[in-house]
Formats: C-alpha cells, sequence, structure tokens
C-alpha cells in the first residue's frame, strides 16, 4: 500500500499570520514538520496558497503544491494538491503543519490502521491523564471522543462525553477513562474524493468539528492511541514554548 503525506500550510493564521515561516532553532516551522513526516513517509508535499511558504519549501528542497485560497479546510486542500501532484497514493495522511515535533512513529501508527481493509478514515486519540484534572477535561478546545469496541469513533464533542451519572464533576478523569482528539488524519483517496463534496452538516456546525460531517454521512473513522507529546503552535506564546522545549530536548 502506497502513502503520501499532505501537509497544508496557510499563511493566514487569525491569531498568528506567518505561521508557517516562525523560525524554531534557525529552522521554519513549516520545515520542521517537513523533515519529522519524511522520517515515515516516502511522499511528502506541503499544500500551500501562499507565494511565501510555497517559495520556502521550495528553498530548502521540499515537494509543494500551489492551491484555492477558497478551501474551507484542510482536508479540502489536501485533495487538491493529492491531485495537482498526479499522487496514485491509496492513502492520504493530512499532518498538522503547527505540530514541528511530530513523531514519526504517530504516522506509523495511523498508517497500520489501513491494514484492514474496511478503513475508511482513522485518526489518533489520546487517554486523558486523570492527574491533569477536570479544568484539562472540560476545556471546549480540546475535543473528547468515545469508540465503541473496535476503536471506531462514535462521537466527537467539546463537551465531556460521556456524561458519568451520580458522581461528582471533579472525580470524573479518575473514575472514568476519557480519550481527547488528536488532529491527524489518514483516508484512503477514493474516500476523500467523496467527503471533500458532502455539504456542512448540522452536527458539524454545532461543534465546529469537521469529522462530524464525515460520520453524520455514514463514514466510519478508525481511532489509533498514541501516547507521544505533542506541541502545537497556534499563538506567539506557543511559538515561545516551543523554542524553550527544543532547547531543552537538545541540551
Amino acid at each position: 500500500m502506497e502513502f503520501i503525506g499532505i501537509i497544508p500550510a496557510r499563511y493566514a493564521s487569525t491569531r498568528f499570520p506567518g505561521k508557517p515561516l516562525a523560525d524554531i532553532g534557525g529552522t521554519t516551522m513549516i520545515e520542521r514538520v517537513y523533515r519529522r513526516a519524511c522520517m515515515a513517509l516516502d511522499h511528502v508535499t506541503v499544500a500551500t496558497d501562499d507565494r511565501r511558504i510555497y517559495d520556502a519549501v521550495k528553498a530548502f528542497g521540499g515537494n509543494v503544491e500551489m492551491t484555492s485560497t477558497e478551501h474551507r479546510s484542510g482536508t479540502d486542500r489536501c485533495r487538491e494538491a493529492y491531485v495537482n501532484c498526479g499522487s496514485q497514493a491509496d492513502v492520504v495522511i493530512n499532518i498538522q503543519g503547527d505540530e514541528p515535533f511530530i513523531d514519526p512513529a504517530q504516522i506509523e501508527t495511523l498508517k497500520g490502521c489501513f491494514d484492514d481493509a474496511c478503513t475508511q478514515i482513522a485518526t489518533l486519540v489520546r487517554r486523558v491523564d486523570a492527574a491533569a484534572g477536570i479544568d484539562a477535561l472540560v476545556n471546549p478546545n480540546t475535543p473528547k471522543v468515545v469508540l465503541d469496541d473496535r476503536g471506531r469513533a462514535l462521537y466527537f464533542s467539546r463537551s465531556v462525553i460521556p456524561y458519568v451519572r451520580g458522581k461528582e464533576l471533579a472525580d470524573w478523569p479518575r473514575d472514568t477513562g476519557y480519550f481527547t482528539h488528536v488532529g491527524i488524519y489518514a483516508y484512503r483517496a477514493s474516500v476523500l474524493a467523496e467527503i471533500v463534496r458532502l455539504p456542512q452538516s448540522p452536527l458539524e456546525l454545532a461543534e465546529s468539528l469537521e469529522q462530524l460531517r464525515w460520520l453524520q454521512a455514514g463514514y466510519s473513522i478508525q481511532t489509533a492511541v498514541t501516547d507521544s507529546p505533542t506541541v502545537g503552535i497556534d499563538t506567539p506564546d506557543d511559538l515561545r514554548r516551543a523554542v524553550e522545549y527544543l532547547n531543552k530536548t537538545e541540551s
């Protein structure tokens, strides 16, 4: 089976314009993501809508495709880049462009989901650390997910799911096994071609979670558990923490 990794990268981030080109220890964030992805994949390309990002990727010798400025999501951008580059890969892996320290083992874990011929879409989840307390669990910026017995996603929510009846809220993390979503996806190429044509669904609009569109349309999402930490960058403050993390890990 052939895999391709595609890294959607926009310049016009509301909270952090130009984020893919942010410097982390002398290397742009987009190059760090690209290099890490190449540790697990033979074929990687960046999908961007901005000439500055395009030129930066070309400068370090990476593959890159220009895509439309009208895309609603990274999934849509991945599909256009897949078509534009002429790939015949069976599976497309959508790698977050703001995860400069992504663990290649996470990508390998996702790839393993497609050993099952029934897998349409795959993503990663992480067990919630009970020691983090209830505040971390109730954070709406951390989507939660409930799974069936085969590890397929039943539902994603910004609310805490499942609700634990008859127990104090503060005790929920300790008494119940929760999972949070790690936002890296993989799609069979044929399924990707279908889901980009779906209209936004009521559940997606309610929770602002793209994956609910696919579930509501009847697609299945296989999950795999990762314990690897992630260092996502959404703001300049996150960038400072990422530089601190780099200094610690390289010291």
